[in-house]
C-alpha cells in the first residue's frame, strides 16, 4: 500500500484586524520572533523595539471554520512620533506555509495602510527588503530610496493613498478567502 503525503493543513478563510485579544498580540510576537531571530537571524532573541510602545499590532488569523485558529501573519503601525500625519509600516511577518497565499501578506498591507488613512496619514512608508519590493510595487508603491538595514538591503516605500482608502474599523477589519499561487 502506498501513502501520498498529506499537504499541510490550510484554513479555508482568514480575518485580517487590529490584534485586540492578549492571544493575538502573543501571537504577533512568537510569529515576528520566529521570521525575524530564527529564520532571518536578524535579531538574538527578540526583534521588539521602542516602536512597539506606541505601535499597532495587526494580525492575519485563520479560521476553522467560524473559529479563530491561529495568527498566521502580522505587521505592526505607528505615527511618526513628531509628524502624525506620517505614518510607518512595520514588521511585516507571514508564516512559512501561508507565505504562498499572496492574499495573507497583501491583506495585512492593505489594512495597515488604509487603517492609517482613516486616522490622518497623509503619507504612508516602510522599509521593505529587497525581495518583497516587487510585491509592494504591484501594491502601488514606490522607492524613494534604497538603505542598508540590519545587514540586510532595503527599500524606503511610500504607499499612494489614492489605492487605500480609508478603512474605519479596523478592529473588527476584514474575512478573506485565500487564492493558492501556481
Amino acid at each position: 500500500m502506498i501513502f501520498e503525503p498529506f499537504r499541510p493543513f490550510l484554513a479555508s478563510a482568514y480575518q485580517i484586524k487590529y490584534a485586540t485579544e492578549a492571544w493575538e498580540k502573543n501571537g504577533a510576537a512568537a510569529l515576528r520572533r520566529q521570521v525575524f531571530c530564527v529564520e532571518q537571524g536578524l535579531f538574538d532573541g527578540d526583534d521588539r523595539d521602542a516602536t512597539d510602545e506606541r505601535a499597532i499590532p495587526i494580525v492575519a488569523i485563520s479560521l476553522f471554520g467560524v473559529a479563530a485558529d491561529a495568527v498566521v501573519g502580522t505587521v505592526r503601525i505607528h505615527p511618526h512620533p513628531e509628524d502624525p500625519g506620517v505614518w510607518w509600516g512595520s514588521r511585516l511577518a507571514v508564516t512559512g506555509q501561508y507565505r504562498r497565499l499572496g492574499a495573507v501578506g497583501t491583506g495585512l498591507i492593505r489594512l495597515a495602510v488604509a487603517s492609517a488613512h482613516a486616522r490622518g496619514c497623509h503619507t504612508f512608508l516602510g522599509n521593505i527588503q529587497s525581495q518583497n519590493v516587487d510585491l509592494f510595487r504591484h501594491m502601488h508603491w514606490r522607492t524613494l530610496e534604497e538603505v542598508e538595514l540590519y545587514g540586510k538591503s532595503h527599500h524606503m516605500m511610500q504607499a499612494d493613498l489614492d489605492f487605500y482608502p480609508p478603512f474605519k474599523e479596523p478592529e473588527i477589519g476584514f474575512l478573506s478567502l485565500p487564492k493558492l499561487a501556481a
